[in-house]
């Protein structure tokens, strides 16, 4: 008998933006959740705060759509988890769908989380290795651990890679000195 081993968390997105490879985007998209208990939404999801969360009220499966005005380029979904914090309640197998709408939404990923504690790093790429284009990203809860009903997710960020200027190619300014001035209002 194989015991399954606890997902790794993975590395802090702000460490990939201060790269200067990717930016995130979920500001740019509209939000909305199968269910949620009042106080615990979409702005607890989105708030940069690893303490709120997003609670599911209802039954499975629990989903998070993200749907943008023009289709996107995306390259990393990444969702924050914790086990030790939310016990049945942290979700354990997690569908990421992508499509143009509700209604041609392709599975990309399943993943099985086994105690997560940290950051979920999800690629949206197609066989080549390139990010998707996409106008909406579904990520639906299909188990909690323990049986849990309800599920608890405390952070989704979604990156799209960031292209290289048109005037030429210039040096990747990745302090963040630098980083304040990178762009010409």
């Amino acid at each position: 008998m194989t015991t399954a081993s606890k997902t790794p968390p993975g590395e802090d997105p702000k460490q990939l933006e201060r790269t200067g490879t990717v930016r995130e985007i979920g500001s740019q998209a509209v939000w909305s959740l199968s269910s949620c208990k009042p106080g615990f939404g979409v702005d607890q999801l989105r708030d940069d705060n690893l303490e709120t969360y997003w609670q599911s009220d209802g039954s499975q499966p629990h989903l998070v759509n993200i749907q943008f005005r023009r289709k996107t380029t995306v390259k990393t979904l990444c969702i924050y988890a914790d086990y030790k914090s939310d016990e049945s309640y942290t979700p354990s197998k997690v569908s990421v769908r992508v499509g143009n709408n509700f209604h041609d939404l392709k599975e990309m990923r399943q993943l099985e989380l086994v105690e997560p504690s940290g950051w979920i790093h999800v690629p949206l790429t197609d066989v080549n290795k390139k990010a998707i284009r996409t106008f909406m990203i579904q990520i639906a809860v299909l188990a909690n651990h323990q049986n849990g009903r309800d599920t608890h997710m405390r952070q989704i960020k979604v990156y799209t890679p960031v292209e290289e200027s048109s005037i030429g190619k210039f040096p990747r300014c990745t302090t963040i000195d630098f980083m304040m001035y990178r762009c010409i209002r």
